[in-house]
């Protein structure tokens, strides 16, 4: 594979979309509103098709600003649903997402009967194709990916109030609408300008992917901003590695499949959220447990004797399971907290009295 020209342009173009969406899209998913990305690349596409039939022209400049517009249309009708009537998020988002993608739909199809050579091409919105962009698409990218981002520098205790508390953030004295509608506008930028890499149809997974990974990992939403940003990147510039080693396969779809790897790895193996380590935890707890109540059967059955170091054979130490007791007791026997004897008899060391003494001071000092 020879790392030409045009591979650059796209790794450049899709590396800045996989950033932009990262940071953006950290706070679409801590709203909880992560179908708003879906909504938002639907809504755009007529926004494209209403561009070009103005000016009969491919120019990126005009179709983003068309995309731009249709989908921050789309976004203020799904506002004024959500905030005027009794419809909830989710049907008003899917009222907005069809209803723009319908008409979107009849844009192309107009759009196909005039007889004009520029109008092909322009259905690789739907699905994506990066290998179209060029040098003055990575322009418009990086303009509105650079406004896009410093806004989020600008405004970001603004908008982390808006996130969390936006209740609180009227207190302050802080306009809720207008920072609301401000940072909608930045997530509209972040979706369109990854609408001819990625498509319509995928881009919502550009929004929600790195986000949701990067949130198995921190609990700081600084660290989960980069992350995601960080996350992001690595999936497009992944995407467009792999997709260049095979002849006739879209870099998009490649893309979204990468990011979806990074998800389960971080699902499964991220430390304190992933599930294996959660896995771990809990195999840790149970064994924990069985060992403090094998110690504690130790204690009472000792309270017959007036030595506490008596044995005691291994069938009056099953109360909980005979699997259980054993793994526990040659747990414990490691531990140096008990001794083993003949006949499968099991009797406390100094050091395990101490400890099972302990435990249960504990659990009395708790009722």
């Amino acid at each position: 594979m020879v790392f030409d020209y045009t591979f650059w342009i796209v790794f450049i173009g899709v590396g800045c979309i996989g950033i932009t969406a990262g940071v953006l899209g950290t706070f679409c998913v801590l709203r909880k509103q992560s179908l708003l990305g879906d909504a938002i690349s639907h809504a755009a596409l007529p926004g494209i098709g209403v561009a070009f039939l103005l000016t009969l022209s491919k120019n990126p400049i005009y179709l983003t600003i068309g995309a731009l517009l249709a989908g921050w249309l789309g976004t203020l009708f799904i506002r004024f649903i959500i905030h005027n009537t009794s419809i909830k998020t989710d049907a008003a988002l899917g009222i907005i997402l069809s209803v723009f993608f319908g008409a979107g739909i009849v844009c192309l199809t107009l759009i196909q009967s005039i007889p004009v050579a520029s109008q092909s091409g322009l259905t690789t919105y739907l699905f994506g194709n990066a290998a179209t962009l060029l040098k003055s698409d990575i322009w418009v990218m990086g303009l509105l990916s650079s406004v896009s981002l410093a806004g989020v520098g600008l405004f970001w205790k603004e908008f982390k109030i808006l996130t969390f508390d936006p209740w609180y953030c009227e207190s302050l004295g802080i306009k809720r609408s207008k920072f609301d509608i401000l940072l909608l506008t930045f997530i509209v930028i972040a979706i369109v300008i990854g609408l001819q890499s990625v498509g319509v149809v995928l881009m919502s997974a550009m929004i929600i992917s790195p986000t949701i990974a990067a949130r198995q990992w921190t609990d700081s939403l600084g660290g989960l901003v980069c992350l995601s940003a960080f996350m992001g990147f690595v999936g497009c510039s992944s995407g467009v590695w792999l997709s260049s080693l095979f002849d006739n396969v879209s870099t998009g779809p490649v893309i979204v499949l990468v990011l979806g790897v990074i998800v389960l790895l971080s699902l499964f193996f991220a430390p304190k959220y992933g599930l294996v380590y959660q896995a771990i935890v809990r195999w840790h707890h149970r064994r924990n447990i069985q060992e403090s109540v094998m110690l504690t059967n130790f204690l009472l059955f000792s309270e017959s004797d007036t030595d506490p170091f008596h044995p005691h054979d291994i069938a009056a130490l099953t109360a909980i399971g005979r699997g259980p007791a054993f793994r526990a007791l040659r747990s414990l026997k490691q531990k140096g907290l008990v001794q083993e004897f003949e006949n499968q008899q099991w009797a406390l060391t100094p050091q395990g009295l101490q400890q099972a003494t302990a435990i249960q001071k504990d659990t009395y000092d708790e009722y």
